[in-house]
């Protein structure tokens, strides 16, 4: 009844100044009006249950293109060689890894074909990062699952959890280095490409870097990501072609791929 009340003032007071020729006889009238309809704009919305103040907040895993992109000035990039070095450095796999990653495929690729989610993540994908190792005591950096993250400005927090992220720190996330997103087929929000440039997005802001690099999961499939920050809240972003897990070679150079992530981080930590 109240909020029925306030709404029928509201008509009431917007008729009366905007008669004909009303409004334009007092310019008082005319700023009186406008405090007048805010005012009431924020008694409807708490009579709602909203706050025109709160800021908006978007989740990681939830997040889409249409709110990335009005969130941020950020746009994909086609360019042949980014990932030339990357993807060509000379890392030799021995023949204890090749036998390692031929008997992941060959224990588990039915996972894969069925999609076993927690399955998947548990016996096929923790296992290849744990052969890569990035727990490194010494240099107080090692990988973290599900890591609450967030990033707030005065017009929007992003925040949730992540799935993977190398980061420095022992007992906390200190610096993300490296992230890599799951993609899991139960959820409303599938699309892992704009949740993982969400959260590159944060750590370039955290970090105050420029470029940064991640991955995203479809199934079996990796696609490995390059995010470059052009100004503030302005970024481009490249994509790899797609490598298939249940395929050796491919595995072979997501290996490769993830083990020269980790001498990339440790050589910043020493050059830092």
């Amino acid at each position: 009844m109240v909020f029925k009340n306030v709404l029928i003032y509201f008509r009431y007071i917007k008729r009366k100044f905007l008669d004909e020729g009303h409004f334009m006889n007092s310019e008082i009238e005319l700023k009186q009006l406008q405090k007048e309809i805010k005012e009431l704009r924020k008694e409807v919305a708490l009579l709602k249950g909203e706050d025109e103040n709160k800021i908006p907040t978007y989740q990681y895993s939830k997040i889409r293109d249409t709110e990335l992109k009005k969130l941020f000035e950020i746009k994909q990039k086609l360019d042949d060689h980014i990932f030339d070095e990357w993807f060509n450095y000379p890392i030799e796999i021995d023949s204890s890894v090749e036998v390692f990653l031929t008997n992941l495929i060959a224990k588990n690729k039915f996972l894969v074909e069925r999609c076993y989610e927690e399955d998947l993540k548990v016996y096929y994908i923790i296992p290849l990062l744990n052969q890569i190792d990035f727990l490194l005591k010494d240099k107080e950096i090692r990988g973290f699952y599900e890591l609450p993250m967030s990033y707030a400005t005065d017009k929007f927090i992003l925040n949730g959890t992540v799935d993977f992220v190398v980061s420095e720190g022992l007992f906390e996330s200190k610096k993300p280095y490296f992230f890599i997103q799951e993609f899991k087929r139960h959820e409303e929000y599938g699309n892992p490409r704009p949740q993982l440039l969400a959260e590159l997005i944060t750590a370039v802001e955290l970090n105050d870097w420029k470029f940064i690099k991640g991955a995203y999961i479809t199934g079996g499939n990796w696609h490995f990501v390059i995010l470059e920050k052009l100004e503030r809240h302005k970024y481009q972003y490249f994509i790899s072609q797609q490598f298939d897990s249940t395929k050796i070679e491919d595995l072979k150079a997501i290996y490769k791929n993830l083990l020269f992530v980790k001498n990339e981080i440790l050589a910043m930590i020493e050059t830092s």
